[in-house]
């Protein structure tokens, strides 16, 4: 089963594994370094110690090699020196004579290449054959000549099997020993100080781990937890913090689009909820009349019956209503409605708008009236979405104002505060709205639950059409219902066409639940 490590874990074992692998090179080349200085050493000490031997002893004459004389003074060279041994080689290399033990030469002939470079003085060391080993040795060499001709050469190696044996009982000597000794103390400060680097290296990356395991979803304030707080500029520089910083991007991203999503999805649900309970009425008294029409068909006479075809064709209208309301809220809520930017005058829409309830307010014996500043400025905004608001607003204020009531729209510049607007109030003389509802009139009209929370979807769409204009609808406190917002004014250059700007006419109003 393999093991469970986490990244400082696997960077500190890939690290001791690098250096143990470093300090063995580094011990191996300090051992053959070592030796190799040792051996230069001693050659370079005894690189004329075969010429001395050959100039100095006669070790052959015209017959061959002296067996006496060449043994007896090799054998007096190696009592000296245990260390070196002495070789007799003809021309070919072959070894003639020698001073080795029976049974202790394990090779014949040496190979000349070496003693031809050592002769030529190339840079030491130079290893060559050893008679009695199959490892190379350094060693020394000279031409011997007998009269006018090349007789063959002293070898001499200089390290022979005395030295070997020596070697093997301490091969290191007090001086490698130690050199190993410190490579051994470098590696393991080494290894320490590399798993303290990886611990602080990687802390960062352990802390962003943590924080992105105890991410939630759900929760806005979770990407706290990620926030970089060292420098811009440092941040720039670390990878980590890089990434950290790119998460929380992520991180932030995502929880937006899945809170928007679940808004859309509550949204979703409410919407069947509204659909569900605003086409319940009206529906069940269509479906009502149209069946007792059905059923008693031959016992209701003419005015009966057109009465009730009446009524049928009156709540078939408001489920029309209704669902061409629905159907613009939805557009309004998902984004599929931009508002056209045009300069236009206010009272000219509001005379209009007023124009349109003129039969309706007569037959509620309501009251029309408008107050206007002196002069008016246009103002930009959508000219049918603005228009669908005010009569949303007027249509409402008519069907809550009792008889003898009045509904009167105001319209006044205002340049306090920019940018400069042109504040439009709303206010009728009716019961007003009950304050347990004031909070979310302009909500969705039902939760999800089905409780009734706020008003109807006339005003929510005002308030969506308002939104998407910047501007903001208020009720104010006062005697009925008294609504508010504000238009921005139009620049200067589009004043001058505004003058001669029309409304349009707005598609018929969505009937509301009561809201007073």
């Amino acid at each position: 089963m393999s093991l469970r490590l986490n990244l400082t874990q696997r960077l500190a074992l890939v690290f001791a594994g690098l250096l143990l692998l470093c300090s063995g090179a580094s011990a191996w080349l300090q051992v053959r370094s070592s030796r190799m200085h040792e051996q230069e050493v001693v050659q370079g000490l005894s690189r004329d110690l075969a010429a001395h031997i050959a100039a100095q002893a006669p070790l052959m004459d015209e017959r061959g090699p002296m067996p006496g004389a060449v043994r007896r003074l090799f054998g007096q060279l190696m009592a000296v020196n245990p260390s070196v041994e002495v070789y007799l080689l003809d021309n070919d290399g072959r070894v003639v004579e020698h001073a080795a033990p029976q049974g202790h030469l394990v090779r014949e002939r040496v190979d000349l290449d070496p003693v031809r470079r050592f002769l030529a003085h190339a840079p030491l060391p130079i290893t060559g054959d050893d008679p009695r080993s199959p490892a190379r040795k350094v060693f020394s060499a000279a031409p011997l000549r007998v009269g006018d001709r090349d007789a063959g050469f002293v070898y001499v190696v200089l390290l022979g099997e005395a030295h070997d044996r020596l070697a093997g009982l301490d091969a290191t000597g007090n001086a490698l020993r130690a050199a190993l000794w410190s490579i051994a103390i470098v590696a393991l400060l080494c290894l320490a100080a590399g798993l303290i680097a990886f611990g602080l290296i990687t802390r960062p990356l352990r802390r962003l781990a943590e924080a992105v395991r105890r991410h939630d979803i759900d929760d806005a304030t979770a990407t706290a937890l990620l926030v970089d707080e060292r420098s811009p500029d440092a941040a720039t520089r670390d990878e980590i913090a890089v990434l950290r910083a790119a998460f929380s991007q992520m991180a932030t991203r995502i929880g937006e689009q899945w809170r928007r999503l679940s808004r859309q999805d509550e949204q979703r649900r409410e919407m069947v909820t509204t659909i569900s309970h605003d086409l319940r009425t009206p529906l069940s008294s269509l479906h009502g009349y149209l069946e007792t029409l059905l059923l008693k068909d031959g016992q209701l006479d003419a005015a009966q019956r057109r009465r009730y075809l009446e009524i049928a064709i009156e709540q078939s209208t408001a489920v029309g209503g209704l669902a061409r309301s629905l159907f613009e809220l939805a557009r309004l809520e998902q984004g599929f409605v931009e508002p056209q930017m045009e300069s236009f005058q206010l009272t000219d829409l509001v005379q209009d708008v007023f124009q349109k309830f003129e039969l309706a307010a007569a037959q509620r014996q309501v009251t029309l009236s408008a107050r206007f500043d002196d002069p008016v400025p246009p103002v930009e905004a959508d000219l049918g979405l603005i228009e669908r608001v005010l009569t949303n607003l007027l249509d409402n204020a008519l069907r809550h104002t009792p008889p003898g009531g009045q509904v009167q729209v105001a319209l006044e510049r205002t340049s306090s505060e920019p940018p400069a607007s042109v504040r439009v109030t709303l206010a009728d003389t009716g019961p007003g709205i009950d304050p347990a509802r004031r909070a979310d009139l302009f909500q969705r009209p039902f939760n999800v639950d089905g409780a009734r929370r706020g008003g109807g979807l006339g005003l929510r769409i005002v308030h969506r059409i308002l939104a998407l204009h910047g501007a903001e609808i208020r009720l104010l406190p006062a005697q009925g219902a008294v609504f508010e917002f504000a238009l921005r004014q139009a620049p200067a250059a589009g004043r001058a066409a505004s003058s001669t700007s029309t409304s349009t006419p707005a598609p018929a109003p969505a009937p509301d639940a009561p809201t007073s």
